[in-house]
């Protein structure tokens, strides 16, 4: 929804980039209750973990190539808008 607003100007980008500043400075305080409950589960995860970590290797890839491609895609269509047509 974010990227929809930002796209179509309806969200400013200024509105927003201080509280995204502020949200990228505390993100890594996000993943430590995440890294205690795994660790709270381990012996839960013991007996599956080789299927646990290829399923985290395979979507933290299919992840990395999609947002990649998004971000190809944005950077193609703001070059193509930039460059004026001649007639």
């Amino acid at each position: 929804i974010m990227l929809a607003g930002l796209q179509t100007k309806l969200i400013p980008l200024d509105s927003v980039q201080e509280a995204s500043y502020f949200l990228i400075d505390i993100m890594p305080l996000m993943f430590i209750p995440a890294a205690v409950g795994l660790l709270d589960s381990w012996g839960l995860l013991r007996p599956i973990l080789i299927p646990f970590l290829v399923i985290t290797m395979v979507s933290t890839v299919v992840v990395m190539v999609a947002s990649g491609k998004i971000t190809q895609f944005f950077i193609r269509s703001d070059k193509k808008k930039k460059v004026p047509e001649h007639e």
